[in-house]
């Protein structure tokens, strides 16, 4: 019998049995878990009830209660939630306030694809720094005093058990649970969700198969439903002069353009073409809309791509507003700067957060011109865990991707559509 397979059904055998959940560095702890997030209606404090109560908040230092989000369930607490009023400065649970945007943001991490994958056989080292390096990241980008993150989607990878044998994920929990979600996310991502509020964008790994039911309780800008929405509505956040348009891509076909998939993301781009605007205007959707995947080596001629989303670029054509200059993206497991000019906003993918990275080679740098859907793009990606910081100039943005020794290894400039970057990284991992 196939090795993989005798892993995989041992490995469900210990799951049903009870042992998907040890003892291990990596495993979550007990404290207290709230965030604030920006929805099309402002801000919102939300927060686990893990006693069975609502934690106590304040809104610029006033205590305010907290009301029932979702109901508490087998695999989940209740989640309470409190919106903050358009003038309000912070907002917080008692010990952790968070600081509220008074107009267009100057400095926002963007991060991605964050969450350690187990999958069947397939298993990062969950419990290492170095084999998950999530922890470090959010350190990273947190000491960057961010007054924005954008996390542009895929937070839900333990899926299943660790694989019979190893101990780089040993003790993992797994599957569409609260402990799941704050050994991927909550816990992780700790130091960066006590800095600023976050724009969530929903991933693949958030639809209603996988990841959907803890997406849909806690991070959905829409309110809960009592049930996983097939596709989230696109919303809009407004500020300041900086608008966001959020894209559910979540059921985006890479590939191709089925007609099903295609009405269904209409409605979301013909609201964000009439909502967007005035004023500079960015796209946040998981699924890049023209950027492209590295499917293999071709010899000497080096890596092989794939143009993606088509179901995406079919929607697009026509209806994207004009005051849009960037499409903010996750979904490729790197980093990658797309620019084609003045008819087409720029794309970037920062999907470099933590899960397994793309391999060929771990995507040495590459700058080699890129055709997608009938324009060519100047561009550069590589593979290195990381993030990304925008910051605010006088006359558009730097954009710099920052690594694991937070050195800047792309540096790049936003000019209305025109994305430019240099890069220092020489090939190899």
């Amino acid at each position: 019998m196939n090795r993989a397979i005798v892993a995989l059904a041992l490995a469900a055998v210990l799951a049903v049995g009870g042992c998907s959940r040890a003892a291990t560095p990596e495993a979550a702890s007990d404290g207290p878990v709230s965030w604030v997030e920006m929805t099309g209606q402002g801000a919102e404090l939300r927060a686990a009830a893990l006693d069975g109560h609502c934690p106590a908040a304040r809104i610029d230092g006033v205590p305010a209660a907290m009301s029932l989000r979702a109901a508490a369930s087998a695999d989940f607490p209740a989640i309470c939630v409190l919106a903050a009023p358009s003038t309000a400065h912070s907002i917080g649970t008692a010990d952790h306030p968070v600081s509220l945007l008074q107009g267009a943001p100057e400095r926002i991490v963007v991060i991605g694809d964050t969450g350690c994958r187990i999958h069947g056989v397939t298993a990062q080292d969950c419990n290492h720094p170095q084999g998950w390096p999530f922890a470090r990241v959010a350190a990273l980008a947190a000491a960057r005093h961010p007054d924005l993150i954008v996390h542009v989607g895929d937070y839900f990878y333990r899926e299943g058990p660790c694989p019979m044998g190893r101990s780089g994920c040993a003790g993992s929990p797994h599957g569409d649970r609260f402990d799941t979600w704050r050994t991927d996310l909550f816990d992780p991502a700790a130091p960066l969700l006590r800095q600023a509020p976050v724009v969530f964008v929903r991933g693949n790994h958030e639809d209603c198969r996988r990841g959907g039911n803890g997406w849909s309780r806690m991070l959905d800008a829409a309110p809960w439903q009592e049930a996983c929405p097939v596709t989230d509505p696109a919303f809009v956040v407004r500020l300041g002069t900086l608008s966001l348009g959020v894209l559910d891509s979540s059921l985006a076909e890479d590939r191709e353009a089925p007609a099903a998939a295609v009405a269904q993301m209409v409605p979301q781009f013909d609201r964000l073409k009439a909502e967007l605007g005035p004023g500079e205007s960015f796209i946040l959707t998981h699924r890049p809309i023209w950027a492209a995947a590295p499917v293999g080596q071709m010899g000497p001629f080096g890596t092989l791509f794939v143009g993606l989303n088509a179901t995406e670029q079919a929607v697009a054509r026509g209806r994207i507003a004009p005051e849009v200059s960037l499409v903010v993206s996750g979904h490729i497991h790197h980093f990658a700067a797309y620019s084609y000019g003045p008819t087409r906003p720029a794309q970037l993918v920062a999907g470099e957060g933590g899960a397994n990275l793309v391999e060929s080679e771990r995507l040495a740098p590459n700058r080699a011109p890129l055709t997608i859907d009938g324009l060519t793009a100047a561009k550069v990606n590589f593979a290195r865990y990381g993030y990304v910081l925008m910051t605010r100039g006088e006359t558009g943005w730097t954009i710099d991707a920052h690594d694991l020794d937070d050195r800047i290894v792309a540096h790049c400039t936003l000019v209305r559509r025109d994305l430019s970057c240099d890069s220092d990284l020489k090939a190899g991992r």
